[in-house]
């Protein structure tokens, strides 16, 4: 789902009326439901601002709307506590992506694990044509040195039947995964491989919780960092978020 389109469509829709429901949960559902009958909602509630409802998506994205359905804000809300912004938004967003992380099971993804007990977890959505994807994963044992386990997802970057795609579903099907993973970030060809994967189940769960290039990085408190980080430096965060 894009969001983008949603709103883009919404300047014009909310423009015209939308019959009203009798409470603010069946207004708000009615708007956007017809901006987009397949929009994935999981709970309207009252947001913390008083007026302003919030609407939770599945995978932990989030909007906010009117009462009465016909104001539509994607942003970030934040609360002044103590002479300090809080951003509630990203604390709800958190919440959220971590629930969906949590629900994948470990065996569908390729872990690269610490010889000891891991002191927290990355999860990396990662696409093995992706440069900036092959540095991270050269730095992976010097996270697990560091006590980080890395659990990979796959999020083709050219969508599926692209050349990434192919590679990444070789890598899910191979005997062995971590060696798999290792070929395909040193760019060399894997053998093609066939079996039941998911790897079309990992994209299209990225797209849901906001990514939208390679590689993101999800840490164990569900916050969505983009883009490389070194491993000193992700190791670090990883170690207070998890």
């Amino acid at each position: 789902m894009s969001l983008s389109r949603v709103l883009g469509g919404a300047v014009l829709s909310l423009a015209a009326s939308v019959a009203l429901a009798a409470d603010p949960d069946q207004a708000i559902r009615a708007t956007l439901t017809k901006l987009q009958p397949d929009m994935p909602i999981e709970a309207i509630a009252e947001s913390p601002m008083n007026g302003l409802f919030q609407v939770h998506l599945q995978g932990g994205r989030m909007l906010y709307a009117s009462a009465d359905g016909q104001f539509l804000v994607q942003g970030n809300l934040y609360q002044i506590k103590d002479g300090n912004a809080v951003n509630l938004t990203r604390q709800s967003e958190s919440k959220g992506i971590a629930k969906a992380i949590n629900d994948v099971p470990a065996s569908e993804m390729v872990v690269f694990s610490p010889k000891e007990p891991a002191k927290a977890h990355i999860t990396v959505f990662t696409d093995t044509d992706c440069g900036y994807c092959q540095k991270l994963h050269s730095e992976v044992p010097e996270l697990n040195r560091r006590g980080i386990e890395v659990r990979y997802m796959a999020f083709p970057r050219q969508g599926v039947g692209s050349h990434g795609y192919n590679t990444m579903v070789s890598v899910w099907c191979a005997r062995d995964r971590q060696a798999a993973m290792d070929k395909a970030k040193s760019r060399e060809e894997l053998p093609a491989a066939s079996c039941d994967n998911p790897v079309t189940k990992q994209y299209e769960l990225g797209q849901m919780i906001g990514v939208n290039g390679t590689p993101a990085i999800v840490l164990g408190n569900g916050e969505l960092i983009p883009g490389y980080q070194p491993a000193p430096q992700l190791a670090e965060i990883a170690l207070k978020a998890k």
